[in-house]
């Protein structure tokens, strides 16, 4: 099953950073998921989370406010 990853951010170099290591890591594994770029602040806003960059996978806020590691990312997309 694919997974829908989002990136939510509005463009900031750590917002670009994570996008990076995600794409990276979806890539690197082989794994089957869609990659968004949230950057429309009303549609982040709907998250209601106050910093960014974001992580949401399927629909469920894993990490805010940081660029995570590669290894921490595939942990959470296994």
């Amino acid at each position: 099953m694919s997974k829908v990853i989002k990136i939510l951010g509005t463009g900031c170099p750590k917002c670009q950073s994570m996008t990076a290591v995600v794409k990276d890591v979806v890539a690197a594994n082989n794994i089957d998921a869609t990659i968004e770029k949230v950057e429309d602040i009303m549609e982040i806003m709907k998250f209601n989370i106050m910093t960014t960059p974001a992580l949401v996978i399927d629909n469920v806020i894993k990490i805010k406010g940081r660029v995570p590691s590669k290894e921490e990312v595939l942990a959470l997309l296994n």
